[in-house]
């Protein structure tokens, strides 16, 4: 049996613990927002140090989830669930059934997905004890895998951002720093050069460099603390976050910044660093919001039909190019211009 506490967070709606010595779970969901529709939200699986760790990176999380769901206009609000343990050897059917049990706590409140250290047969045993689960297999009458969408999202995200930099949404003869060649960059890659850009990647796993000399011929691998220097048009920053910081801001040459990478800020004070260098930033909540898109479709009238999930990604293109906008009008960065355009959103939802 699940052991459930409610911990007070002010600024979140609700925060419920769940501890289950039986299976070694201990987890947290975080509901942050439900006022555009209830919290949709990944499920993440890390070794976190200790419970007041892990309750900052899904406080974090959750918030970020609520302003991507309104300026995606998804029609649900922000949310996220963490499982503090290693998934390489803790995972285990019943640690996933307790996490159902946390969720069924909620009442609906919050909808679970695949996040970091989560695969879809995970989401399988969670959604044995608990309906509130989306982005299953296909079979099980999910939406797949998420990669796909949130490559795709980005693609066009980036054609809004090479409009706004060059004047011209034309890839052909730009170059693109790639950052991290993992399951959404591998097709994001592959559409850049089917559209005549060149990439330069790196990555610390061997065996996805090795894809990249196998399917993008004459692409240039450089090292993973050199891709910062490399002379570019864009830089793609697709793996860890906090990777726009002191100390790799200076170093960059490109006038574009916009990737799949969660949290690329180092800190909130960077998005004004790169504002004076005169290097156009995509805010990550908005550009990597293909997947979730994709998975807030299974709540549409009669199910998942990606033919019309197509075009809600696509709505990337668009959300940049009003944030764009909005930081031209407010002299202002282009976080803070897509944290107003949410709240925007979220406000005139809002019971008046």
């Amino acid at each position: 049996m699940v052991e459930l506490s409610e911990i007070q967070v002010d600024g979140w709606e609700r925060v419920m613990r769940g501890v289950d010595p039986d299976s070694g779970f201990h987890g947290i969901v975080a509901v942050h927002d439900t006022t555009l529709g209830p919290a949709l939200g990944g499920l993440r699986m890390w070794p976190y140090a200790d419970e007041a760790e892990a309750l900052t990176d899904v406080k974090r999380l959750s918030r970020g989830m609520t302003y991507k769901s309104a300026v995606a206009q998804t029609g649900l609000g922000g949310g996220k669930a963490v499982i503090i343990g290693d998934a390489t050897k803790d995972k285990g059917p019943a640690l996933f059934r307790a996490m159902g049990e946390l969720i069924n706590s909620l009442d609906g409140k919050y909808i679970t997905a695949e996040d970091v250290g989560i695969g879809i047969a995970d989401l399988d045993h969670v959604a044995e004890i608990c309906r509130w689960v989306s982005g299953r297999s296909l079979e099980n009458g999910g939406s797949g895998n998420p990669s796909p969408y949130t490559a795709h999202g980005t693609f066009v995200g980036l054609k809004a951002c090479i409009e706004e930099a060059f004047d011209s949404g034309d890839f052909a003869g730009k170059s693109f720093a790639v950052q991290g060649i993992g399951a959404v960059a591998k097709p994001l890659c592959q559409a850049i050069v089917a559209q005549g850009g060149t990439v330069i990647a790196t990555d610390v796993n061997e065996a996805n460099l090795a894809w990249v000399r196998e399917n993008l011929e004459g692409t240039e691998i450089v090292g993973p603390n050199d891709i910062y220097d490399v002379d570019c048009d864009v830089f793609v920053p697709c793996a860890l976050g906090a990777i726009l910081n002191d100390e790799t801001i200076p170093r960059l040459k490109a006038k574009v910044i916009g990737g799949c990478a969660n949290n690329q800020l180092a800190e909130e004070r960077h998005a004004q660093v790169l504002k004076d260098r005169g290097i156009l930033y995509a805010p990550d909540y908005v550009i990597n919001a293909g997947g979730i898109i994709n998975v807030s479709c299974e709540f549409d009238d009669g199910g998942y039909v990606e033919e019309k999930a197509m075009p809600k990604i696509e709505n990337i293109y668009h959300a940049l190019k009003e944030i764009f906008q909005t930081a031209r009008e407010e002299g202002t960065t282009t976080s803070a211009a897509s944290a107003r355009v949410a709240e925007r959103r979220i406000a005139a939802g809002r019971p008046s």
